[in-house]
C-alpha cells in the first residue's frame, strides 16, 4: 500500500503535548493548522529516511485552509497521524510543492 492510501485510511490525529506546544512556541503553527494540510491538495509526501530509526517517519508539504504553506514531519501509528513537527516551508520547499500543483 502506498503512503497516500495509508493516510486515507487514518481516522484521527494523535498529539504528544510537548510537540503540540513546541510547534506553537517555535513556529506559531497551531494543531488545527498542522492537521489541515492533510485535507488539502496538493499534498506532497515522502519518506524521511534519515530520521526513521525506530519507526517510519515522513515529510509532508501542504497548505492550510487559509493558504499557509507548511512542512510537516509525521508518523503513522495504527490509523492515526502523529504530527512530530510543523513549520513554514522554505523557499526551496515551496518550489517543490508548487511543481506538484
Amino acid at each position: 500500500m502506498d503512503l497516500l492510501e495509508r493516510l486515507r485510511q487514518c481516522t484521527s490525529f494523535q498529539w504528544d503535548e510537548g510537540n503540540a506546544n513546541k510547534n506553537w512556541e517555535r513556529h506559531r503553527v497551531s494543531r488545527s493548522e498542522s492537521e489541515e494540510v492533510f485535507f488539502n491538495n496538493p499534498l506532497v509526501v515522502t519518506d524521511d529516511d534519515v530520521h526513521s530509526t525506530t519507526e517510519d517517519r515522513y515529510f509532508a508539504l501542504g497548505r492550510t485552509h487559509r493558504g499557509r504553506l507548511l512542512f510537516t514531519v509525521f508518523t503513522v501509528r495504527r490509523q492515526k497521524i502523529r504530527v512530530i513537527s510543523t513549520r513554514d516551508m522554505t523557499k526551496k520547499e515551496r518550489e517543490v510543492y508548487r511543481s506538484h500543483g
